[in-house]
This record gives structure tokens, C-alpha cells and sequence, in this order.
């Protein structure tokens, strides 16, 4: 019970879930050799309670009984909270080179959660609350790693769920029993679920009384029969530090995670057929989320700022003009994401059940900031690096005595500095910026945590545009 240890959590991987990878079925996801990196990377959240130098961010203390437990299921009620909560996930992924996420989506969830089953009780009578908070502190005495699936496959995007032409494209409820529901369907971009010990499922959108059977969530084991993992991750190459500084350590996993025929016990189903609340649990959801994929890309900021500014010096061009404006772009992009992080904890407001929601104009703001310039600050760092980016020699070359002089005589950077030390900069910027990964993240800034356009939709509707149109309709009074 309590703080569970990173080599604990590996341990309770090992429960026959079934995942597969590159065709095959693993065997077992901590000992793969390229799952086994990803499971890693993804415990983050487990080495942090450990780490001495983060442990009084990492954990807590309830009062009430002095036990210890992750700051992750610290429910927030204020701004400390909040920025805690964003001091940790930046810290996460500052150690980590990326986002760990395996407690981070899991809680996000959990808050939404506990605001919208306290709406639906309220108004509709039942007792979903009470479900939430069972599962919620069952998960935290046991310090669970979790993964949250969203995102349906869709089909058709054009058509609402109950109007595909595959039924099966968005998770539905098949079979209602006395003792629980029977759910099947698929969902996609399911982050770092092969290392995960609960599965929550949620609702990718709004829906219509037609689509009650769409209108559902839940929570269950990974290892659950019927649930299988198909992943893919950003970056395969490994175990080659020189080429690939970044990524050798870092392998974010995905999947699509296909229900068949799974069976949920009532106790663990928080959403069944109630249409009108899918659409207020989908966007209570991604409004934690968001505050969270702001939080930890800013670490991925600093890099670029860090890469861009060593590259310029070994290039010798740190003090040209454009280059110089190119790295104070990087800077105000990062402290402008930064800035408006800590604006949204500090305008949070308190909802049912005692909750603190960051803002939700300020938090899209952040977020859409961050990923509408996510390309040009690649295109910044790429320009100052120059081609070398991409067609540096491989590790082998400088391993190779017959290529290395003629290398290190030619490829150096000012006075001072080898052509190693150049080419190794070089290769941590292609591995960002310039590579498999690189696209990932590319792709991740214009889809992950919502759409440029959902943000912009939500920007909008929270904010208060008719206040401001008042405020012009009071100087135009005679």
C-alpha cells in the first residue's frame, strides 16, 4: 500500500496482457528490447518518489494518516496545487528528455471524473460519485500507473457514431448484464497503455440520443480478457548514443487498443447510456489534459533554446543578426507558454466537487500558442544548424581510424572545438528535430491533447466576448 517502487510497478506488469509489436505478440513488455526502453522512460513517475532531489515534489502526506502517496493524485483545490502539479510534470519530462505519462493522463481523467459524476448525481439522482471516489483512492493506496483511450477510430468522420457504417469504430456497450457491461470497439494514439495498470476509458465527443450506446466509460485491468494492445513508438533505433543522443532512451508508446467483447463490472462503469454527459466528460477531460501537455513540452522548449544557442557558437555564428532572432524566438515562445501556465493555476476556479480547474481560456491559449509555432520554432533551430543536420557521418565513421582524422580535421566548428563535438550537437538536433521522432513530434503538436481548432472552438466559447462588446457600446452612448 502507499508509494510503490519503480521496480514494484515493472514487477506488476508482468500479468499477461496482451500486447503485440512489429507483428509478434511480446511476451513480456519490460524485457523487450524496444517496449522494454519504452517501460523505462515511461516509470518516470515511480523514480521521481524515489529521487531524493525531487522526492518533496513528488510525494505527499495525508494529514488525516500521515501515509505518503504520489502528488499526482493530489486532488487540486488551489493555485499552490496547480503549480505544483506543473512543477512536476515539467520536471518529469526535464529528467526524462519527454513526456512520461503514466500517472499524469490517469489523474487528469480522475478530476474530470469526480466534476462530472458530481453534476450527474446531483441532477440525474444517481450514484456515480461515490464510484469514482472508491476507484479513485483504491488506485492511490495502490499507487497505480494508468492510460487513458479517447480517442475513437472514427470511420467516417462526417457521420455521428450511430450512423457508421461499421458499428464498431467508436467503443460501445454490446451487452448489458446484472453484473456489468460488455463493451467492443476500438480506440487509437493510446499513450504508453503496454505499461499502464488501469485503462480508463472516456468519451472522444458529444453526443446524440441516438448514440446512447456510445455514451460510455470505464475502467478496467490492461490485463483484462478481450483487451488487446497494438502499439507502435516514436522511434526505433537504440543503444547508439552518438547517432542518436535523445532517442536512445526515449521511446514513446502508443496503441491501438481494441475491445473485444471486454466484460466491466457496474462497480468500475462511471458512464452508460447517458448521451448528454459524454460531450461535458470529454471537455472536462481535455481541459486538465491540456494544462498538462503545456507542462511538460516546456522542458522539450528548453532544449531547442539550449541545442540552438551551442550550435550557433560551434558554427561561429552565435552574434549574426537573424541567428540571434531566431534564439530569442525560442526564448519568448517558451516563457510566453510558461507564463500563461502559471496565469491559468492562478485564475483557476473552484467547481463541485472542490475542485480547482485551471483557466480554460488561458490554459487552450498556452497550449495553442505552443503548437500553432511548434513548426517554425523547428524550422528556427534547423536554420542555424545547417545541413550538416542531416548529413553528418554515423558513429562508425569516427569509430573507424582510416575516416576519423580526415573528419575531425574537417568537420570542426571555431577554435577549439572538434569535429566530434560538433557532429554530436548536430546529431541531437537531427534526433529532435530532423528525424523519426522529430515528425513525431511535429504531428503531435497539431493533433495530441485536441486540434489546433478545438482549441481556438474552446478559446471562444469560454471567453467573454459579449463583456468586451459592452464595454465598445459604452463610449457610443450620447
Amino acid at each position: 500500500m502507499g508509494l510503490k517502487s519503480f521496480d514494484r510497478h515493472k514487477e506488476s506488469l508482468r500479468d499477461g496482457r496482451e500486447v503485440y509489436f512489429d507483428g509478434e505478440r511480446v511476451a513480456d513488455v519490460t524485457s523487450h528490447p524496444v517496449l522494454g526502453v519504452g517501460m523505462s522512460f515511461a516509470g518516470i513517475d515511480y523514480k521521481l518518489a524515489e529521487d531524493p532531489g525531487h522526492r518533496d515534489l513528488a510525494v505527499c502526506t495525508d494529514p488525516r494518516t500521515g501515509e505518503e502517496y504520489s502528488r499526482f493524485y493530489r486532488i487540486p483545490e488551489n493555485t499552490e496545487d496547480l503549480l505544483k502539479r506543473r512543477e512536476l510534470i515539467a520536471a518529469g519530462s526535464r529528467v526524462n528528455g519527454g513526456p512520461p505519462l503514466i500517472k499524469e493522463i490517469g489523474t487528469d481523467a480522475l478530476f474530470a471524473l469526480h466534476i462530472v459524476a458530481d453534476h450527474m448525481d446531483r441532477h440525474l439522482g444517481t450514484s456515480i460519485l461515490p464510484k469514482v471516489r472508491g476507484y479513485f483512492e483504491a488506485c492511490r493506496a495502490q499507487d497505480l500507473g494508468f492510460a487513458v483511450a479517447q480517442t475513437d477510430v472514427k470511420g467516417d468522420r462526417g457521420k455521428r457514431p450511430s450512423e457508421q457504417h461499421n458499428p464498431d469504430v467508436y467503443v460501445r456497450v454490446v451487452d448489458r448484464r446484472e453484473d456489468g457491461i460488455v463493451v467492443r470497439g476500438a480506440k487509437a494514439h493510446t499513450t504508453a497503455s503496454p505499461f499502464a495498470n488501469e485503462l480508463i476509458v472516456l468519451p472522444t465527443r458529444a453526443m446524440a440520443e441516438s448514440d446512447a450506446d456510445y455514451a460510455v466509460s470505464f475502467a478496467i485491468p490492461v490485463a483484462s480478457p478481450g483487451l488487446k494492445l497494438i502499439a507502435e513508438v516514436s522511434s526505433h533505433p537504440g543503444g547508439n548514443r552518438f547517432d542518436y543522443p535523445v532517442t536512445t532512451d526515449l521511446k514513446m508508446v502508443d496503441t491501438v487498443t481494441v475491445f473485444d467483447d471486454v466484460f466491466v463490472p457496474w462497480e468500475r462503469v462511471f458512464l452508460c447510456g447517458e448521451w448528454r454527459y459524454a460531450g461535458p466528460l470529454a471537455n472536462t477531460f481535455v481541459e486538465f489534459h491540456r494544462f498538462t501537455a503545456a507542462s511538460y513540452k516546456l522542458p522539450m522548449c528548453e532544449l531547442f533554446i539550449g541545442a540552438a544557442q551551442l550550435i550557433a557558437e560551434y558554427n561561429g555564428v552565435a552574434n549574426v543578426t537573424h541567428v540571434r532572432d531566431k534564439i530569442m524566438e525560442l526564448i519568448a515562445w517558451t516563457e510566453t507558454t510558461r507564463g500563461l501556465l502559471v496565469a491559468a493555476s492562478m485564475e483557476h476556479k473552484v467547481v463541485p466537487p472542490g475542485i480547482a480547474v485551471p483557466s480554460i481560456t488561458l490554459t487552450n491559449i498556452a497550449k495553442h500558442h505552443f503548437a500553432r509555432n511548434y513548426h517554425l520554432m523547428v524550422q528556427n533551430l534547423q536554420d542555424i544548424a545547417g545541413g550538416l543536420l542531416v548529413t553528418a557521418p554515423f558513429r562508425r565513421d569516427w569509430e573507424n581510424e582510416a575516416t576519423r582524422k580526415y573528419l575531425d580535421y574537417y568537420l570542426g566548428g571555431v577554435e577549439g572545438v572538434s569535429g566530434v563535438q560538433r557532429t554530436r550537437a548536430m546529431k541531437l538536433i537531427r534526433d529532435i528535430a530532423a528525424s523519426g521522432f522529430g515528425g513525431y513530434q511535429e504531428i503531435l503538436s497539431i493533433h495530441a491533447e485536441g486540434s489546433l481548432a478545438a482549441q481556438r472552438i474552446t478559446i471562444l466559447r469560454d471567453y467573454d466576448v459579449k463583456r468586451c462588446v459592452e464595454i465598445v457600446k459604452s463610449y457610443l452612448k450620447d
